[in-house]
């Protein structure tokens, strides 16, 4: 950092701000006019870094004339006595670190002509340049210029070709009526983006998108004590890049929810950015669904939506305690026994944090653990030629076996008959034990050889039963 010095000590932050000693107060009557050019990089540094912004600093950034710092300083003066009186000293102190060198530019007019897509005649060229204080001269076909110290912008051939379209006038480049665009085949990732799109928009879903940044106290909510800063000099709140995408859907439910709109269902699909162990960026793709309907809808659309992605592959939910998701209604989504995401209810705390005057189900998943397993490769399978046969099966079990237990059970079994397994519901009440529970699930059977008779289900619903009462206890309710 440069500063300002007399013989003892500093006085003043170069380019940046002004020390008390030397402030001009009431009672000044000697003034000392100081007229400078600083790096516009290393006081940008000096600004940030000290969190001091002035109109002082906001000019040398942008780079000052190192030639006019004379003729400045005099008109300073001028001013300071036609004002306020006074008289000036004779003499001047000119102290150059390096002399001003003014540096030399060439441009090719044919490819200034080139680029503009008009022809403007070389002379007409140099007669602009020349207009402009550039002093051209014609050499080996370039125009060369001599770039004077008030034009530090002019560093570049095509600079020069900015200068000529602005004076010949931008009105005569002429526009096209056609634009040619070549036209490339989806990659994996176009496709499974639009896939995702259209399956949960047929699913009640509407695309959302929101803010890519958020305040690193809301991140803390969902558990990222780290978050990626921008300089609070350039944005005080809201300064965070989003580890996740829930804070900001979240709070489009709370604006929905404040213009009337009770019934919201979003998704989103977007970039997160996360710290990694050298505290860079670790920018991923998220998907994040939320709901005021139902956790076990929600539940329902992100079986659905990985059944069409990868159908090769399993899906597995289990209960799991999540951060910032309520206790009991919280999971961890498996794909190929990958962990890839969450399920859960928003806790307390969240939703008193946003607002909300109802409970929130939310779902998140790694979009690239999708792509990994997702199949772009459609299969056919020709329409069953015979009906099939469907069967309720209450079960009353221990209240402590989940769905996935007895859907795991069943479908080990050796049954060709069947065809799906559905979950229809759950049922505690009159008639079922304390401690127990009834679970109703739909076996469908088909066969491709004839239309099944009710004996052959009979049999087949009769395994299921058995096998179940062999291993949970399970007992049919009539």
């Amino acid at each position: 950092m440069l500063v300002i010095a007399d013989g003892e000590k500093a006085v003043a932050i170069a380019g940046v701000m002004g020390g008390l000693d030397t402030e001009v107060g009431q009672s000044t009557t000697d003034v000392l006019i100081e007229s400078a050019q600083f790096d516009p990089l290393v006081t940008r540094h000096t600004s940030r870094k000290l969190a001091l912004m002035s109109e002082s600093n906001y000019r040398f950034e942008r780079g000052v004339d190192p030639v006019g710092v004379d003729e400045a300083s005099l008109r300073a003066c001028q001013m300071i006595i036609d004002l306020a009186g006074g008289k000036m000293a004779e003499g001047v102190i000119d102290v150059w670190a390096e002399k001003f060198k003014p540096q030399k530019v060439a441009m090719r007019p044919e490819r200034c002509n080139a680029l503009l897509g008009i022809s403007v005649k070389p002379e007409r060229q140099a007669e602009i340049l020349e207009g402009l204080g550039l002093e051209p001269k014609t050499k080996d076909g370039q125009i060369i210029c001599t770039i004077p110290s008030w034009r530090a912008d002019l560093q570049r051939e095509v600079d020069l070709i900015e200068e000529v379209a602005r004076i010949e006038g931008y009105d005569k480049i002429p526009v096209s009526g056609e634009v040619s665009h070549v036209v490339t085949d989806e990659g994996p990732v176009q496709k499974l983006r639009c896939r995702i799109g259209q399956l949960l928009t047929a699913a009640g879903f509407d695309e959302a998108i929101t803010y890519t940044f958020t305040d690193s106290n809301e991140a803390e909510l969902f558990g990222f004590d780290k978050t990626i800063n921008v300089d609070p000099l350039v944005r005080k709140s809201n300064n965070a890049l989003c580890p996740t995408l829930l804070s900001g859907l979240l709070r489009t439910c709370k604006a929905n929810q404040d213009a009337g709109n009770a019934a919201v269902s979003l998704f989103e699909l977007a970039n997160v950015f996360r710290p990694d162990k050298g505290n860079m960026p670790d920018e991923q793709v998220e998907l994040t669904l939320v709901t005021t309907g139902d956790l076990q809808d929600l539940r329902g659309a992100i079986e659905a939506l990985v059944q069409r992605l990868t159908p090769a592959v399993d899906l597995d939910i289990r209960p799991a305690a999540v951060v910032a998701l309520a206790e009991g209604e919280s999971a961890e989504i498996f794909l190929a026994d990958k962990r890839v995401g969450i399920i859960g209810c928003v806790n307390q705390q969240v939703q008193d944090y946003y607002g909300l005057e109802r409970c929130i189900s939310v779902a998140t998943m790694n979009f690239a653990e999708l792509l990994e397993h997702s199949s772009f490769q459609r299969t056919y399978k020709p329409l069953p030629r015979f009906p099939s046969v469907s069967r309720d099966l209450s079960l009353v079990v221990d209240e402590a076996l989940t769905w996935q237990q007895l859907q795991e059970a069943i479908l080990s079994l050796d049954q060709p008959l069947r065809v799906d397994l559905e979950y229809v519901g759950t049922y505690q009440g009159e008639q079922i034990p304390e401690g127990a529970k009834s679970v109703t699930a739909r076996l469908v059977y088909r066969s491709d050889s004839g239309t099944l008779r009710n004996e052959e289900v009979d049999e087949q619903v009769g395994q299921v039963v058995s096998a179940m009462k062999e291993k949970f206890s399970a007992e049919l309710r009539v």
